[in-house]
């Protein structure tokens, strides 16, 4: 199965898919963790070093921020397009795959951009038919988002990407798409904050870990 850990960046996603690894292999089921885009591969190197830029030098004249949000996508699709067969064969050997970021993180970074909610809900049909219809690639079995404010995500220690990510899009208008998105979608959704206090790593892990597990066993 696959389990997907979406949120915006700074949440934890990271952390957390990489102790939900090491706690499957703990209970001996075979687990894997993958980070999308997968920059060190051909197409991660074309989206992070042509698209998003070195040093915030994008190829395109507009920049990052301002690229139409459909030429992202494409980008971006083309890596997951990539490495589908890699995912593929993980599956087929009974593996639970975990990724942090997917066809998900498109829709709510690229759907933020867009004020008007039928513009918005129309690029989240349009990245979800290019993804999974016409680029056939597998479909989550549970995703999981990590609910975060922005304001509350310099109180966790994720190691950041060095260079221009989202930085301009890493607001509240994200996170309120990510949440449009579960909705719509039946995500599970993780309230990382309570009493106005960022919960510890260990007890979003827990949670993530009861939501997996149960699923799981519905999959049995």
């Amino acid at each position: 199965m696959i389990v997907v850990i979406e949120g915006c960046d700074g949440c934890g996603k990271e952390t957390q898919s990489q102790l939900l690894v090491k706690a499957l292999q703990a209970q001996n089921i075979p687990a894997i963790e993958f980070s999308f885009p997968m920059y060190q591969s051909p197409t991660g190197k074309i989206f992070k070093e042509c698209v998003l830029g070195k040093n915030n030098k994008s190829w395109f004249k507009e920049g990052y921020d301002q690229l139409d949000p459909e030429i992202v996508c494409l980008y971006t699709a083309a890596d997951r397009k990539y490495h589908s067969k890699l995912i593929a064969d993980y599956l087929k050997k009974g593996y639970v795959v975990v990724l942090n970021r997917y066809t998900s993180s498109n829709m709510a970074h690229q759907g933020s951009k867009y004020q008007d909610a039928d513009d918005r809900f129309y690029m989240y049909q349009w990245i979800d038919k290019l993804e999974y219809w016409l680029l056939k690639l597998p479909k989550p079995d549970c995703t999981i988002l990590l609910n975060l404010p922005y304001r509350y995500t310099d109180h966790l220690k994720e190691k950041q990407v060095s260079f221009h990510l989202d930085a301009s899009l890493e607001k509240d208008q994200v996170l309120e798409a990510y949440l449009e998105l579960a909705a719509l979608y039946n995500w599970q959704v993780i309230d990382c904050v309570e009493a106005n206090q960022v919960k510890s790593i260990d007890q979003i892990h827990e949670e993530i870990m009861k939501i997996v597990l149960e699923k799981i066993k519905e999959t049995a």
